[in-house]
């Protein structure tokens, strides 16, 4: 149950009104993480300025593979519904290679690693052992995109953490439970 309620559009702030409306129309609906996020102008504004810059990092298969890598170990069961949606319709993920995300892994050998690495940093809190890093260098992935992979966790992370706190009903399509995949 929601442990604070969605902005209803005439309560939203004047300074977080275009960036949501902005997020309305490019997605055709309000998603109620947004539209609890947009109490504060602040966070919810850093953040999506932070989205909007990394939008341009890797490619949408490896950032969506690792926002449910991320997701799946923070326990976000917004975010999973949220992420296994995008997956599906915008990075065109199978359902198999979006089960494999929720698990760390892919089947293409690159995203492979970057998800690995990825779910790595979450689990040690960025406590990587040097093997870790080796493997994603080696993969192909250069210093600036593992700072990306990095930075893609953190802000991951961060609706992970806001959507447990608050807990805002769902509006994507519900995913399997974690204990059943």
């Amino acid at each position: 149950m929601p442990r604070t309620a969605a902005l209803k559009p005439e309560q939203v702030p004047a300074d977080s009104k275009p960036t949501l409306d902005a997020f309305t129309k490019n997605i055709g609906f309000t998603p109620n993480m947004m539209a609890t996020f947009a109490q504060s102008p602040i966070a919810f504004n850093s953040w999506a300025i932070l989205l909007g810059s990394l939008s341009k990092a890797l490619d949408v298969k490896t950032r969506d593979s690792i926002g449910l890598a991320v997701s799946e170990v923070n326990g976000c069961n917004y975010c999973l519904t949220v992420h296994s949606f995008t997956a599906e319709h915008m990075a065109k993920l199978a359902a198999d290679e979006i089960i494999l995300a929720r698990k760390g892994h892919a089947n293409d050998p690159k995203r492979d690693a970057a998800v690995q690495f990825a779910r790595k940093v979450i689990e040690t809190r960025g406590n990587v052992t040097d093997a870790d890093l080796k493997a994603v260098r080696e993969a192909g992935y250069t210093d600036a995109n593992v700072m990306e992979i990095v930075a893609l966790v953190a802000m991951y992370s961060l609706t992970n953490f806001f959507n447990n706190v608050f807990d805002p009903e769902k509006d994507f399509p519900a995913v399997t439970p974690a204990g059943s995949i």
